[in-house]
């Protein structure tokens, strides 16, 4: 049976490298939330975060940890959600893509226009499931123009906090809908299920 599930498709640990947030606070906080129960773990280029936080999140039978990891390639970052490995190097687009097909990965272009890690003008033609429109990360504008991509690729639209601090938390999720299990959730965003929402003014 479906239900609306809220997701944060877009959250950093510790591993990341940039970031400050260890899998326990991430789990104490998805628990204490009063509707968000789940979370794509998608640290830079390394799966160690996730695998921490699901270990934690198991006796919390209503939490939902999805597997994802942000590659960076040189042309701006591609999120794969789905996947518990790390691509083969070198990690070219190509590299990315072949990879996430290999792996039937939902491929979502995170901040598509932002300067630092966007993916520009590739965006309007890589092969994707998904366009991350709100990214408390990016500026307004930048939203916009993701936003555009979207429509104009006919590609569902996501959201993800890009939290990579306690205070940056839950800035912006996704609602699914879909039966409350990874497989379904991933089928759903695929599906184009799915509304992006800013909690805080962007």
């Amino acid at each position: 049976m479906t239900e609306m599930i809220r997701i944060d498709l877009h959250l950093h640990t510790k591993f990341s490298g940039d970031a400050q947030l260890s899998p326990k606070q991430i789990v104490n906080e998805l628990h204490a939330h009063p509707f968000i129960k789940g979370v794509a773990i998608t640290d830079h280029n390394t799966v160690q975060g996730y695998f921490q936080v699901r270990g934690l999140a198991e006796p919390h039978e209503d939490l939902i940890i999805i597997p994802g990891i942000e590659v960076a390639t040189p042309d701006g970052e591609i999120i794969l959600l789905g996947v518990e490995e790390m691509p083969k190097y070198p990690l070219t687009v190509e590299g990315v893509i072949d990879f996430a097909t290999e792996e039937a990965a939902v491929i979502v272009l995170p901040h598509p226009y932002r300067e630092m890690g966007g993916l520009s003008d590739l965006a309007e033609t890589i092969q994707a499931h998904a366009i991350e429109v709100i990214n408390p990360n990016s500026t307004r504008e930048e939203n916009k123009m993701a936003e555009g991509l979207a429509k104009r690729r006919n590609l569902p639209e996501v959201a993800g906090s890009d939290a990579h601090e306690l205070s940056q938390m839950w800035a912006a999720y996704t609602e699914v809908e879909a039966e409350s299990n990874v497989h379904e959730i991933l089928k759903a965003i695929k599906g184009g299920q799915v509304k992006p929402v800013a909690s805080t003014e962007i």
